[in-house]
């Protein structure tokens, strides 16, 4: 292992310093993460051979993120995806929020939601960094203050483990998710990748991405992932859905998906959470420089967002997302990377 510094100046934003802290692995895995949306802005894996591979989208600088960054390596919240007409009722009062998508929904939790904010590095050592938000009553509309922390650290081999806590002062919801998006072997389009979701059903959507409450079974259809297969094998199909996990849970984690690339390099998720939506990149901005100096654009990197189901707080039938005083929000998401 490099001997590596603490954390490092940034940027500035809103006229105070962005850090970045450097973590690695033994094995030569090596992340670097922004205070400023507790952001993963690069994550490399070292091929068989030894050579470094980036694997997610991110910027060579901070400037770009605020104005331009489609939640690159982001940690959305306090509610991921979206919540229709933003709004929802709780204990019998209703809550306006913040609507930041199209003046129609709320997005991953407002316009100044956790990702668009400023954390406090807590806690920092060559393999983990821990950051710590805290949100007061009313924050983009919700009740509640709430306090997050987010703890990123390499485990063994090239595994890389998100944990977040979070509690509240009144009764709210919450719903995390981790938002980078993956590219295993630095291709200009993920459709080529393999993907693999264990998911036998995903939620039914509007046009709109809204829930229609529906829970439809994947068999025969586009979203047929349950065995591994290329992602563009729809080319008319456009993925922005939230996948019903099945499997097993084991030490507080089920297998939700893997991920393959032509350069042997595998990537599985493994979550507590009951759900993943998988979003294909299409909407990304081809105007975006990123890391290298690379053009992004659509399909250059794609999402596998382990969280609770979109539009919970509204349906009562999908997993609970209230959060009440007393009780811990508890997420564990890690990203395992092999060589095949």
């Amino acid at each position: 292992m490099r001997a590596l510094l603490g954390p490092q100046p940034f940027g500035m934003f809103a006229g105070e310093p962005v850090f970045q802290a450097t973590i690695q692995s033994p094995s030569g895995a090596l992340a670097h993460v922004l205070n400023w949306g507790a952001v993963i802005r690069d994550l490399q894996i070292p091929l068989a051979d030894g050579t470094p591979q980036r694997v997610v989208l991110g910027f060579e600088q901070f400037d770009p993120y605020p104005a331009l960054s489609p939640y690159f390596g982001a940690l959305v919240g306090r509610y991921a995806n979206r919540i229709a007409h933003g709004h929802f009722t709780l204990d019998g009062k209703t809550y306006q929020l913040d609507r930041n998508e199209g003046g129609k929904q709320t997005l991953h939790g407002g316009s100044k939601g956790t990702s668009q904010r400023l954390w406090t590095i807590t806690s920092w050592s060559v393999s983990s960094v821990t950051l710590t938000l805290k949100l007061p009553e009313g924050d983009q509309g919700f009740p509640g203050a709430m306090e997050v922390h987010c703890t990123y650290s390499f485990t063994s081999g090239s595994t890389l483990r998100l944990e977040i806590e979070a509690t509240t002062d009144a009764p709210t919801v919450a719903n995390f998710a981790q938002h980078s998006y993956f590219n295993l072997d630095g291709s200009a389009d993920i459709r080529s990748h393999r993907l693999q979701i264990f998911a036998d059903a995903y939620t039914a959507v509007s046009d709109d991405l809204i829930p229609t409450g529906e829970i439809l079974s994947v068999d025969q259809t586009p979203f047929e992932f349950r065995l591994s297969r290329l992602i563009g094998a729809y080319p008319s199909v456009a993925y922005d859905h939230n996948f019903v996990l099945n499997g097993e849970i084991r030490d507080g984690m089920r297998h939700a998906a893997s991920l393959a690339a032509d350069n042997g390099l595998e990537m599985q998720v493994h979550t507590s959470e009951p759900g993943l939506q998988f979003y294909d990149g299409r909407m990304i901005d081809p105007s975006l420089t990123g890391l290298d100096g690379k053009r992004y654009g659509p399909h250059a990197g794609l999402c596998l967002e382990a969280q609770h189901f979109p539009d919970s707080p509204n349906q009562p039938l999908f997993p609970n997302t209230v959060l009440r005083p007393g009780e811990t929000y508890r997420q564990h998401t890690e990203f395992r990377f092999f060589h095949r």
